[in-house]
């Protein structure tokens, strides 16, 4: 299955037009870690893997952040691509709904950002954590009106926020996110 989410990946990442410059660099870079093979959406590839996130908005331009109990800052949701993963955006989609609790979220299925970013991970058996890096391919979901959030195990709080109000310490490529994210639900909203 490993091999799908590969392909998927590759085809995303190939037809997608970025929303940033930077994200255009992450872009090429990212399919640079690809021809690795599909050993590069696990973390068994050291030198970096392809992860997925999700923004979380409501219909009021609010976003869903989490605090992340290892990394202790408010970020969107996501991780790992597992191997039951099909495509990007079913990783984005899992991801959110496990760390928020939120049924009935709505993934856009285009990317609205790729953020590359170093990290310590464990490996995929376990081993110590030592240097890597997430190529992280970022959507945004919408939040289904009266939904509650619910704090999982990968998360010290969850909470809703107005992009002019967000909490500290916020994680280093959260902020960029925000734009794009907003844009969408305008389209979205048709306006």
């Amino acid at each position: 299955m490993i091999e799908q989410l590969y392909d998927d990946a590759r085809d995303v990442l190939t037809r997608w037009t970025a929303t940033s410059d930077a994200a255009e660099a992450n872009r090429v870079r990212t399919l640079d870690l690809l021809a690795a093979g599909p050993i590069a959406m696990t973390r068994a590839h050291r030198p970096g893997h392809v992860t997925a996130s999700t923004l979380v908005v409501d219909d009021a331009g609010r976003l869903l952040l989490c605090l992340h109990g290892r990394i202790g800052t408010w970020m969107q949701l996501g991780g790992h691509c597992e191997p039951a993963d099909l495509t990007l955006a079913a990783a984005a989609l899992r991801e959110a709904t496990e760390e928020s609790g939120l049924a009935g979220l709505e993934l856009d299925p285009v990317p609205i950002d790729i953020d590359i970013h170093p990290v310590r991970c464990a490996g995929v058996d376990g081993t110590p954590g030592g240097p890597s890096a997430h190529h992280d391919v970022r959507y945004v979901a919408y939040a289904p009106a009266g939904a509650v959030e619910r704090v999982s195990e990968e998360s010290a709080a969850l909470g809703w926020f107005e992009p002019g109000a967000l909490p500290e310490p916020l994680g280093g490529g959260t902020v960029q996110l925000i734009g794009p994210a907003l844009d969408r639900l305008k389209l979205r909203a048709g306006h």
